[in-house]
Formats: structure tokens, sequence, C-alpha cells
């Protein structure tokens, strides 16, 4: 790996299994071109495991086998490829405006040879809608409040779909002020979670928002191949 980059974690092989050689590839990309082509700060290569790749790829906790999955705003790949690399089941598209964005993740892809698309558009343009639409699960990182997120995840779910966004500290705030706004476009549900005990510290924490109501009692749906994991 390029200097900087932080060492691998030993979590690292838990979360990626047979596929941890590509993801320290990934990881060397984004510490090298990544960083040159400022899709990632150069502060952040000293914590690349720990703050991006594995706070991405535990999302996968919240998501079904075998799911239609949308990274909305991927930039980087994040947390996009991450997921992919960890759930090679699922059927993931990178979803990203910028063209300068767009090339990097279809190299970076292509040199991994992983089973990932990339579409080049925004969520809210009807061609993406029409393209794109009826997703089971849009995921996203840092890429806008909530209300305004929601406003563009939730038409490209389906009507029992789920959006995954990564909020960290402000996730609670978000969800307070952000709630009837979020129910006012259709989403149900709003709740938070955090992903990644014993693996990540802190937890990932993700704002979970379904188009449809869940059951009272209902749990969010894991993949049981994924079991939630404890501290050892």
């Amino acid at each position: 790996m390029p200097d900087g980059v932080s060492a691998l974690p030993a979590a690292a092989a838990v979360v990626f299994g047979e596929r941890l050689p590509l993801a320290v590839r990934y990881a060397s990309a984004l510490g090298g071109f990544g960083v040159q082509r400022g899709l990632i700060g150069p502060r952040e290569v000293d914590r690349l495991w720990e703050r991006h790749l594995l706070n991405c790829a535990v999302i996968g906790e919240v998501i079904a086998a075998g799911a239609r999955v949308v990274d909305l705003g991927s930039g980087a790949g994040l947390p996009g490829l991450p997921l992919a690399l960890a759930r090679p089941e699922l059927d993931i598209t990178l979803l990203e405006p910028m063209a300068r964005r767009v090339a990097w993740l279809r190299k970076v892809i292509d040199e991994l040879g992983v089973s990932v698309r990339v579409v080049r558009g925004r969520a809210e343009e009807p061609a993406v809608r029409d393209e794109l639409g009826g997703v089971d699960v849009v995921v996203a990182r840092a890429v806008a409040p909530l209300a305004r997120l929601a406003g563009w995840a939730l038409p490209l779910l389906a009507d029992d779909g789920l959006l995954v966004a990564m909020k960290g500290e402000t996730a609670a705030a978000e969800v307070a002020r952000d709630r009837a706004a979020v129910r006012a476009l259709g989403g149900r549900a709003v709740r938070l979670l955090d992903c990644g005990e014993g693996i990540v510290d802190p937890l990932t924490r993700v704002v979970l928002v379904s188009r449809d109501t869940v059951p009272s009692g209902g749990a969010v749906r894991r993949d049981p191949g994924v079991p939630k994991r404890r501290r050892s």
C-alpha cells in the first residue's frame, strides 16, 4: 500500500473474507489516485480502513441477501464499493453525476474485476428514475440533509424498499428535525440503528426509512448469512 495508508486491521478479514485482497487494492487506489483527483481528502488516508472501508461495509447488516441496491451520490465509491466487496451477492449500482468521478469509478471497478454498475446522473432526473426505479435499497453517505435525501431516494425504491442513510453524529438531530417532512414524502418507520459492533469504533450510525410501515414489533431485514457481530 502507498505510504500513509492506515495499517490493515484484523477486522478487515472478518468483513471482507476471501475478497480482502480486492479491498486492499481499493484502499490503495483511494489513498493514491483518489487523493490526487480530489475524491478523498489527504487527511483521510491514515484512517481509510476504520473510517471508510469498514465503516461503509458494515451497513450490510441491515440489507437482505440478493437485494438490488443503488448507492446515491457514490463519489469515490463510498459506501457502494466496500459493500459490494463484503457482499458480492448484492446487485449494486453506483449513481454519480460528475463525469470525472464516474470515469474513476469505472476504472477501479474494471481493475478489481467486480460486478458493479456505474450510472452517471442525478436521482431526481426522470431518466434515472425510469432506469433505476424499483430497487430494494438506496444507500447514501454524506449526500444531503435527511429530508432532501429522502426526496431523491424514495422515488427510486420499491413499495417495500429501504433507505439506508449514513449520518453519524447528526443522525438523531436530523431525524427529530426532518421526520415530518420525510413522512410527507412517503417515508415510514424512520428509525436509528448502529452497525458494526465489534468491528468499528465508533459504530456506524444509520437512519433507516421504509416506504411502507413496519408492523408493530417488526424487525429490520437482516441478511441471515451476516449475523449481528458481537464484541469479543
